[in-house]
């Protein structure tokens, strides 16, 4: 596995073009799940200050928090257009129907929109 400083410097080299989608999502829903971002939970939990600075750069500059359920999925989010708690919700309501129709949680999340 990276180092966290490897794993930093991979965040600060990602090109522009990679979080473009992300950008459009957070812009247009104010949420953007795992399967629409180029981000692992290890980003996350690693470098979250350098996610967030590459995302200004690529044109997303209001505030952004990220929820995770049970580490099977996680979502980034704009904190002044949605709750945590309504995130988190959602999140555990997908993993949860995702579960009773294929067993283990191993559908990414890249088809799922849904507004709450």
């Amino acid at each position: 596995m990276l180092d966290v400083l490897q794993l930093k410097h991979s965040v600060n080299r990602m090109p522009l073009e990679k979080v473009r989608a992300t950008v459009a999502e957070l812009h247009l829903e104010g949420i953007v799940t795992e399967g629409r971002t180029p981000f692992t939970r290890v980003h996350f939990n690693t470098c979250f200050a350098e996610i967030e600075a590459l995302l200004q750069r690529a044109g997303y500059h209001r505030q952004l928090d990220v929820v995770g359920y049970q580490g099977l999925a996680y979502a980034m989010f704009d904190p002044a257009r949605w709750e945590a708690v309504d995130v988190l919700k959602w999140l555990k309501e997908f993993v949860e129907e995702t579960q009773a129709h294929s067993g283990p949680c191993t559908r990414r999340l890249e088809s799922c929109r849904r507004v709450v």
